[in-house]
C-alpha cells in the first residue's frame, strides 16, 4: 500500500524501473528513516543485472567499509564481511541520478503488507496499553505481592 510519494532523498525500498523511465523505489519500512534495501531491490530499481550492481558497488576485499566514493554505489556500514550488502534509498537515488544519468528519480515510501507476526505484536501492544490505562486509572496502587505473601501466616495442616 502506498504510504505517500516523496521527493528524491526520502527513504524507501526497491522496484523495477527502466533507465528512460523514472526510478521508483519502494520497500519494507522499519521506520520512515531507517529503511534499507538489499541488492535484489537495487537490481530491480536500476533495471541492471546483479553482476553490474556488484560492479557499481563500492567494496574492497581488504577494507570492510571503504571511504565514500562518489562514482560508486556506497553500501551501508557493515560490522562483518558475511553481512549482506544493504543500501540507503538516498544513496541508490543519488547513484541513479549522478552516475547512471537517469533523468527523473522519484522515491516512494510503500508499506509492506502486514505479516502474522506484526499483527500478533500489534494486538499484544494494544492489550498492554489497555492494561496500562487500567493501572493508571486505579485509585489503589497494586499491592507488592512479595510483602503480601510474607505478611500472611499459613495455617498448620
Amino acid at each position: 500500500m502506498l504510504a505517500h510519494p516523496a521527493p528524491v532523498g526520502s527513504p524507501a525500498g526497491g522496484s523495477t524501473a527502466s533507465p528512460a523511465a523514472p526510478l521508483a523505489l519502494q520497500g519494507e519500512s522499519r521506520t520512515d528513516t531507517e529503511t534499507l534495501i538489499g541488492i535484489d531491490e537495487v537490481q530491480r530499481s536500476l533495471n541492471r543485472s546483479r553482476a553490474s550492481v556488484y560492479r557499481y558497488t563500492n567494496t574492497d576485499p581488504r577494507n570492510l567499509n571503504p571511504p565514500f566514493n562518489p562514482r560508486k554505489l556506497n553500501p551501508e556500514y557493515r560490522s562483518d564481511q558475511k553481512e549482506p550488502l544493504v543500501f540507503h534509498p538516498h544513496e541508490v537515488a543519488r547513484f541513479a541520478r549522478d552516475v547512471l544519468r537517469i533523468k527523473e528519480v522519484t522515491v516512494e515510501v510503500l508499506n509492506s503488507p502486514s505479516t502474522a507476526t506484526q499483527q500478533l505484536l500489534a494486538s499484544i501492544l494494544e492489550e498492554l496499553r489497555a492494561i496500562r490505562a487500567r493501572l493508571d486509572g486505579a485509585e489503589v496502587p497494586p499491592a507488592d505481592l512479595h510483602l503480601h505473601r510474607h505478611s500472611q501466616s499459613r495455617p498448620a495442616a
